[in-house]
């Protein structure tokens, strides 16, 4: 064991103390508590499972990530806005028209990670305003065709861009080989 190692604190090798745990052991035991990777790889590089990139033909990320992670089968895609990456302006301003441009966007992404909609397990989607939520359902069946993953939808007070009506994440699984 290294002395970097031996110096991380008991809340770093065993966070049940920093939780406060009813049973706390001494610190003479520390030495045989198992390292979380955490720790384990502080200060060495280690290579990820954890893939993330933003395809091109998809709207740029206006924050510092990318839209897409993947690990293994599984694949998560972050909020996106409907917004049409070969101008980088909203595909219009109503709901149906952003809610096509998020599933068209969702459809490239998904095929840079192996999938496609028919392996969408969960999306969760942010209106800005409940009333068109008739309106957004039309477009999303549109695009979605029979198929119907699980479904969250929520109301929001703002959203993160001016003229954006909604935003789109969700959780996908690769095609099988």
């Amino acid at each position: 064991m290294t002395d970097e190692v031996r110096t991380h604190s008991r809340e770093m090798i065993c966070p049940s103390f920093a939780l406060g745990s009813a049973r706390r052991r001494p610190a003479s035991e520390a030495a045989n508590w198992p390292l979380y990777p955490s720790a384990q790889m502080r200060g060495r590089a280690m290579k990820s499972r954890v893939q993330t990139f933003t395809p091109p033909n998809t709207p740029t990320p206006i924050g510092p990530y990318h839209h897409v992670a993947k690990v293994g089968d599984q694949i998560w895609i972050g909020g996106t806005a409907g917004v049409d990456p070969a101008t980088g302006a909203l595909a219009g301003p109503d709901v149906g028209a952003q809610t096509r441009q998020i599933l068209k966007s969702f459809a490239v992404m998904l095929a840079a990670a192996g999938s496609d909609l028919d392996h969408v397990t969960h999306v969760n989607i942010f209106l800005r305003e409940m009333s068109d939520f008739d309106a957004m359902n039309s477009a999303y069946v549109e695009m979605m065709g029979d198929h119907r993953p699980a479904r969250t939808v929520i109301a929001v007070r703002e959203l993160p861009k001016p003229g954006v009506l909604l935003t789109m994440n969700l959780t996908a699984v690769t095609r099988l080989p």
